[in-house]
């Protein structure tokens, strides 16, 4: 149940109503049933048939999902310890495939296109490479195609500078590249809080940040809850950073229900609202640069 909103907060919230192109960032632990590491097939249909109705609406959609390299370990039945990269790379290749394949029979079971594009942090240090990525999306997306986005993980070692890191980062690029106006990123966890949740039942849930600075970095924490997903409220600011410097709004919300996404496209009060918070001197460049040399 959406909590009660100031006037401030359901004025800005209800602008989200007429966003026009919506990035969805999905997390593997929002795609899997905990017990067993398998995908949940109910949960996937569900997220399709909203993100199916938000195109029905004429609005741009985008999916950036997590859960590759957790498919590929189910398929050959490892556990998520291991570690080695070539391993990881080949179930990423085994599971991508087999995901892409789910989304690609759900969205036609509602009669949308998709198209698979797989990204390194290469498609965005090398300006040819960045603008030819940027033309594809935006033809895809003339054509009416819901582009499924993902990292390469095939290719990208996650030890040299082609990697993103998380899918948090790369939906944000994404959103950036595309000229996106809402960022919603799913996660295992309701928003932002003064202090992480399932350690502290005093921390808060902060509905909504006009401006990112130094005490909600504080708040943030670089962890998962989970061992299947990667990416930690500490790179969801630094993807908010990203999203609303590029001029969108972002929403973090709990994935737990996928119907969370047609609410928050109505304006309602879930998850955390960052604003958009536009830099005339934006540059995406800026950001990839920052987190090949770890300063982002």
């Amino acid at each position: 149940m959406a909590d009660r909103m100031t006037e401030r907060e359901a004025e800005l919230r209800s602008g989200i109503r007429d966003r026009k192109r919506i990035v969805v960032k999905i997390g593997s632990s929002s795609l899997h049933h905990m017990k067993t590491g398998e995908l949940n097939l109910t949960k996937m249909e569900r997220l399709v048939r909203e993100l199916c109705e938000l195109k029905n609406q004429g609005k741009d959609v985008i999916l950036v999902s997590s859960g590759a390299i957790a498919v590929g370990r189910r398929a050959v039945n490892l556990v998520p310890q291991d570690e080695d990269i070539p391993l990881k790379q080949a179930c990423a290749a085994i599971g991508q495939a087999r995901l892409m394949m789910i989304y690609e029979r759900l969205f036609a079971e509602y009669n949308h296109v998709t198209a698979q594009i797989l990204m390194t942090m290469h498609t965005m240090i090398e300006e040819s490479s960045r603008r030819n990525a940027q033309n594809t999306f935006m033809k895809l997306l003339e054509l009416g195609v819901i582009p499924v986005v993902n990292e390469n993980d095939t290719v990208a070692t996650h030890e040299v500078e082609d990697t993103f890191g998380d899918n948090d980062f790369l939906a944000s690029v994404v959103a950036a590249l595309t000229g996106a106006d809402m960022l919603i990123l799913l996660s295992d966890i309701d928003g932002m809080y003064t202090d992480d949740p399932r350690e502290n039942s005093d921390a808060k849930l902060i509905h909504l940040i006009e401006k990112i600075d130094g005490r909600y970095e504080e708040y943030a924490k670089p962890t998962t809850g989970t061992s299947i997903g990667t990416g930690g409220m500490n790179a969801k600011i630094n993807a908010a950073k990203v999203a609303t410097g590029s001029g969108a709004d972002m929403v973090i919300a709990n994935g737990k229900d996928v119907s969370v996404i047609h609410k928050i496209m109505e304006g309602r009060n879930y998850g955390t609202l960052f604003t958009a918070d536009p830099d005339s001197d934006f540059d995406i460049s800026d950001y990839v640069n920052a987190r090949i040399e770890g300063r982002f």
